[in-house]
């Protein structure tokens, strides 16, 4: 009996259209990124870095991601990036009518499991900040949920170092997919990829924290906006907040071209080429049927 209710209420609740499939892997491994990853730097700064370190951050975004990818991998792919998913549009690896739909679910994704955070810490930001929810000063509380810049950083160089981190990022994923390169075993993908996180966070985290992904450093912004911390969390740093968002766009695109024309241009075709042995083996043999065919004639004319 439990086995037909199991089996009657899969049927029932199942949903039948990937493309909904696919939206909730999205939303979901988005959701666990950004858990995972805001959950540690919410732990590093609300313990007053007693109960965390930079590594602590790298280590809480690089797992998060890895889990994100054991999520959702297998139904939508675990892009949990527009960035990613652009690239793999561009690619022709995406169909273009689902980038719009991917980009949502993320966004969303992104903005529950920065309201998760808040409310998992909510003591802890009401102890942190007595009450007050401030985006710059000494009680700061918004950058755990969003990049911003260091005081040395310009926009230029703001860009540049998300257009190159993202760009690195993308190129490595698609590196580590490629079945027609070393590639990573099955099911070790998400691990791999886990640990380009840790490499970006390890060489390219001073300048803004390495956000690299729109949907997880929009999403929770938007929510820090509503939640209490007002529209500052835009306008501080001379309007800050469209650099993690473009710069990553443009990053991905640049990741996907350069790994296009370097790598999987060249790929070999799918058809294995003989090798060069084989060939000559094969040639040595077509002779010797020339030759032994040239003998029957004579002996034939001879007679």
């Amino acid at each position: 009996m439990e086995v037909n209710h199991r089996t009657t209420m899969r049927q029932r609740c199942a949903l039948k259209h990937g493309i909904f499939k696919e939206f909730l892997a999205e939303f979901l491994g988005t959701f666990v990124l950004v858990l995972f990853g805001c959950g540690s730097v919410a732990q590093t700064v609300l313990s007053r870095q007693t109960l965390g370190e930079p590594l602590t951050i790298h280590i809480g975004f690089s797992v998060g991601l890895m889990m994100a990818a054991y999520v959702a991998g297998g139904v939508s792919g675990a892009h949990v990036n527009p960035a990613v998913s652009l690239a793999m549009v561009v690619l022709g690896k995406l169909k273009i009518w689902k980038f719009p739909i991917y980009v949502i679910a993320q966004f969303l994704g992104a903005f529950v499991g920065a309201a998760a955070v808040f409310g998992l810490y909510y003591d802890s930001f009401m102890d942190f900040t007595n009450g007050i929810l401030s985006v710059t000063g000494i009680n700061a509380t918004a950058h755990i949920f969003a990049s911003y810049p260091g005081r040395h950083l310009s926009v230029i160089n703001g860009l540049i170092d998300q257009v190159v981190g993202t760009g690195m990022l993308v190129l490595c994923i698609l590196a580590i997919i490629d079945g027609r390169n070393i590639g990573a075993p099955r099911g070790v993908e998400p691990l791999a990829i886990g640990l380009i996180i840790m490499a970006i966070g390890v060489s390219m985290g001073l300048n803004c924290g390495y956000p690299l992904n729109p949907a997880r450093d929009l999403g929770p912004r938007l929510f820090t906006a509503v939640a209490g911390w007002g529209m500052e969390v835009f306008s501080t740093a001379d309007y800050w907040w469209w650099i993690p968002v473009a710069g990553p766009m443009g990053g991905g695109l640049v990741g996907a071209l350069v790994y296009f024309l370097f790598i999987e241009l060249h790929h070999h075709s799918l058809e294995p080429e003989k090798p060069h042995e084989e060939e000559e083996e094969e040639e040595e043999d077509d002779d010797d049927e020339d030759n032994s065919l040239k003998e029957k004639y004579e002996m034939i004319a001879m007679s």
